[in-house]
């Protein structure tokens, strides 16, 4: 994945790619119709240029996948979800500062360089 880059999973995409890492993956749950969705967007790809390596950060359009929205019961949007080994680990709902997103995934990135 290149620095800055989301990864745009779908309902046949994401469990094979997130069996696929040993990383947190913070998954943003979005749609394109959604401002608060593409307020946070800059965001999320600044951290996961910033946490390369370290932190997987991906995506679903819940229009798209909708049966991925359905698995997770996603009500609102945008939902941010770190996930790790097929657990969710913590959920954000919402828009939230850079600053915010930052130290909601940082105590799953312990231990990785």
């Amino acid at each position: 994945m290149d620095s800055g880059a989301l990864l745009d999973l779908t309902d046949d995409t994401f469990d094979d790619r997130l069996q696929r890492t040993d990383l947190p993956v913070l998954v943003d749950f979005w749609a394109g119709w959604c401002q608060p969705c593409k307020a946070i967007e800059p965001h999320l790809r600044e951290l996961a240029g910033e946490f390369d390596g370290r932190l997987l950060v991906a995506r679903v359009n819940v229009d798209e996948s909708d049966l991925l929205a359905y698995r997770y019961a996603i009500r609102s949007i945008p939902t941010l979800l770190v996930v790790r080994d097929g657990r969710v680990l913590n959920q954000m709902v919402g828009a939230a500062p850079k600053d915010t997103i930052r130290e909601f995934v940082t105590p799953y990135l312990e231990g990785l360089a």
